[in-house]
């Protein structure tokens, strides 16, 4: 196989995470401010599953497909509405989120257990920058946008982080040993 059909092969893998994150997005827990959505999860997979470069573009591509109109977000919504409103801040931070992600685990080495280091730290990330967008955009105090937009995700968080790296390794691997995901070197 030459470079060109591998690199087409990552492209149609990358493009195919951003629809995954899509479809997850839409299964949520409604909630006041922010719902809790399985588009986190799904962050994760693409990360841990396409490393760095791959696994942030599946989420620039998702997030360009949400803007563009398609409604991928969370609650079948889309538009650039979504994007500068309250949970705006949420979906930017996929895309740090997704490279801190895959730059860890091909910076170490992708076990179950820097998965579970990156994942959880990715998580702080999406809350973090989340939660300081949502306090803008609504208007809120720090008390308000820590307890609607932080505090509430903080176990089911884990739990997706949990899920996304030992599934996320799991897959890779068989990924790999089926000659289908390019791999990158670890450090």
């Amino acid at each position: 196989m030459t470079n060109e059909q591998r690199r087409l092969r990552m492209l149609i893998i990358t493009a195919l995470f951003a629809a995954i994150i899509g479809v997850m997005a839409q299964i949520t827990i409604p909630l006041p401010l922010v719902p809790i959505t399985g588009q986190t999860l799904a962050i994760g997979l693409a990360a841990t599953i396409l490393g760095a470069r791959y696994g942030t573009l599946s989420v620039i591509l998702y997030v360009i497909i949400g803007a563009a109109g398609i409604p991928v977000f969370a609650e079948m919504k889309a538009g650039v509405s979504v994007l500068v409103g309250p949970t705006g801040g949420y979906l930017f931070s996929f895309i740090p989120t997704a490279f801190f992600i895959g730059w860890f685990l091909e910076k170490t080495s992708f076990t179950i257990k820097n998965a579970l280091i990156a994942n959880i730290i990715g998580m702080l990330i999406t809350l973090t920058l989340g939660t300081v967008w949502l306090k803008v955009a609504a208007s809120l105090s720090w008390t308000e946008a820590f307890a609607g937009g932080f505090t509430p995700f903080i176990i089911v968080g884990i739990i997706k982080a949990i899920l996304a790296s030992w599934i996320g390794i799991l897959v890779r691997n068989r990924l790999i040993s089926a000659n289908l995901l390019l791999t990158v070197k670890s450090a």
